[in-house]
């Protein structure tokens, strides 16, 4: 019985929050999402030490359609990053640094997990002229 996408990346974002954990990391969120005209959401926000990560989970069951990350395309990158710069606002931590991660996670149908954390995986994209929000990363 194969899963399907909804609980397969639901999977995905469970393996990758234990593996962040099983590095001394601290979960702050999941699924975080800023409650305004902002769309979309964060898949997990954490502490790697001082440094606060804004972490996008990618799973695949194969590389058929092209390696996880490939899929986190530059409109995807300025999606997080404004969504990053919210709850930095929100939260009021101007002055705490910050990093953009991706989690490639392969869920074969028939083997073993396999995770690849890639950090800082791209740099912030400030958003359009004439917008909110002008935090460097």
């Amino acid at each position: 019985m194969s899963i399907s996408h909804i609980e397969r990346g639901q999977r995905g974002e469970d393996l990758a929050a234990h593996h962040l954990e099983s590095l001394g990391w601290q979960i702050i969120a999941r699924n975080w999402r800023p409650g305004n005209a902002l769309r979309g959401e964060i898949d997990i926000i954490a502490r790697d030490g001082k440094i606060l990560c804004f972490v996008e989970v990618k799973t695949r069951s194969s590389n058929q359609h092209g390696a996880p990350q490939e899929s986190v395309t530059r409109a995807k990158q300025k999606q997080i990053s404004a969504l990053a710069n919210a709850y930095v606002s929100l939260q009021k931590l101007d002055d705490t640094p910050c990093r953009f991660d991706v989690i490639e996670v392969w869920l074969p149908g028939n083997g073993e997990a396999k995770l690849a954390l890639h950090r800082n995986a791209f740099d912030f994209i400030p958003a359009s002229r004439g917008k909110s929000g002008s935090r460097v990363f």
